[in-house]
């Protein structure tokens, strides 16, 4: 199975557009998150109107699973939290999201929102407690924020990692966590697109400006991980130690070459990561 990661997309239709033709290529995408910007002039619902009309492209092609972060909250529970209440409209064009769990080619993917309080947080953890009684070979958390005191979570000055994400992936041990939300880890001294907890596999592809996301695949039937920025490319073995720096990508396999040729049509851009 190859996963494309990518996340804080933040309402940039270049990096959606790149989604979509990259998507063929993959066997499955995750968008990790923040896929609305608070800093922008356009209306959040109208956001949410236009980036739903990208998920559906996107599912078209390909599965597509999609968990809220900070940026997606639009509403308040019953409890007083927020809430990405319109992401999880999309269940109806057939995106799993929030609170979703579901099995594709024998990898349990659970689903994880943004939590915003005490009754969130344990939400999460009984759909977690949940899936681990029915875990299979490979168990994928999808979940905006990465653990804390990780490379992941690292933006150069300190960890802005989740505590509970840390506690939950040293109880329960899962194959890897797919993230976003700290803009900065791969390319800040001391961060990393990849790093490993126990058995556990944390991935934060981070982000660029400019109409290309950077990105992670993993090909769990390689055992490797690929993370492809402006800055260049790193690879990952699944089954080896994460002593960094991780390898360069000097050759890359034909079918992430492929998904370059999306990238060769799009316009000129700009490398340096912003703040999350």
């Amino acid at each position: 199975m190859k996963c494309l990661l990518a996340a804080d997309l933040h309402y940039d239709l270049r990096k959606f557009d790149w989604i979509v033709d990259a998507s063929p290529h993959v066997d499955v995408v995750v968008l990790a998150g923040d896929h609305l910007d608070l800093s922008s002039l356009v209306e959040r619902p109208a956001q949410a109107l236009v980036v739903e009309k990208y998920f559906r492209r996107i599912r078209a092609r390909i599965p597509l699973l999609v968990c809220s972060g900070n940026h997606d909250l639009d509403s308040q529970d019953a409890n007083g939290e927020l809430t990405a209440n319109w992401i999880t409209g999309t269940r109806r064009f057939g995106v799993p999201t929030d609170g979703d769990s579901l099995l594709i080619d024998g990898t349990l993917f659970t689903i994880c929102p943004w939590w915003d309080g005490d009754h969130s947080r344990a939400k999460i953890a009984e759909q977690l407690l949940r899936d681990v009684a029915n875990r299979p070979a490979r168990w994928v958390w999808v979940n905006h924020t990465p653990p804390k005191d990780s490379p992941t979570s690292w933006n150069g000055k300190r960890s802005f990692g989740d505590s509970e994400v840390r506690s939950w992936i040293e109880e329960y041990q899962p194959d890897m966590v797919l993230s976003g939300h700290v803009h900065q880890s791969p390319f800040a001294k001391g961060g990393s697109w990849a790093d490993r907890i126990g058995r556990t596999w944390v991935f934060n592809a981070g982000h660029q400006l400019g109409p290309l996301p950077s990105f992670v695949v993993v090909d769990t039937t390689a055992g490797s991980a690929y993370w492809v920025s402006l800055e260049g490319g790193e690879v990952a073995a699944l089954e080896e130690s994460t002593d960094r720096p991780f390898a360069p990508l000097t050759d890359p396999p034909g079918w992430l070459l492929s998904m370059g040729q999306a990238a060769s049509r799009q316009p000129e851009q700009n490398s340096h990561p912003v703040d999350g």
